[in-house]
């Protein structure tokens, strides 16, 4: 890299030219070298050319098939996920009807988990509601609620139970 060259930005021609060294596209990318020799091992990026010095070189492909694996991880999915979605783009179909298979099931997993979340919620709100305040008693021996929330069987009332 040149003095005059900004981080994250390819020098002038070598990204049209294929000639990014994996520090480059990584920077460009904004990931580790590492995670891109981990999605090489992976499958998820094509081994790279290499120099007669035996360094990787990467091209625009290269990037934007890391774009890609970043833009769907930030969504959620997961690498098996995202690898599928890239043998479809990378046969040439379109990948709309499986990414939107994807994108629907984990939309109803964020809905179960919202669903769970605001269960929880209410679950914590009534406990808050049920402290004592500023008057609250010493708790139990081997507890942490006063006395009178004991259960008859010997546990605390209300327990925080993650299901």
């Amino acid at each position: 890299m040149t003095t005059d060259q900004a981080p994250g930005r390819a020098p002038a021609g070598q990204l049209t030219a294929g000639q990014l060294t994996v520090g480059q596209l990584a920077s460009l990318a904004g990931v580790r070298t590492d995670t891109i020799r981990y999605y090489e091992r992976a499958g998820l990026l094509p081994r790279p050319r290499r120099t007669g010095g035996d360094h990787r070189r990467y091209g625009p492909a290269d990037l934007d098939r890391l774009l890609f694996i970043r833009g769907a991880q930030r969504l959620g999915l997961r690498l098996a996920e995202i690898r599928g979605l890239l043998t479809v783009r990378d046969s040439g179909d379109c990948p709309c009807g499986p990414a939107e298979v994807l994108l629907r099931r984990h939309v109803s997993e964020i809905d179960a988990e919202i669903a769970r979340l605001s269960a929880l919620r209410a679950e914590l709100a009534g406990m808050l509601t049920a402290m004592p305040g500023p008057d609250c008693p010493d708790p139990a021996p081997g507890t942490w609620c006063a006395p009178e929330l004991l259960c008859p069987e010997g546990g605390d009332h209300d327990v925080l139970v993650l299901r």
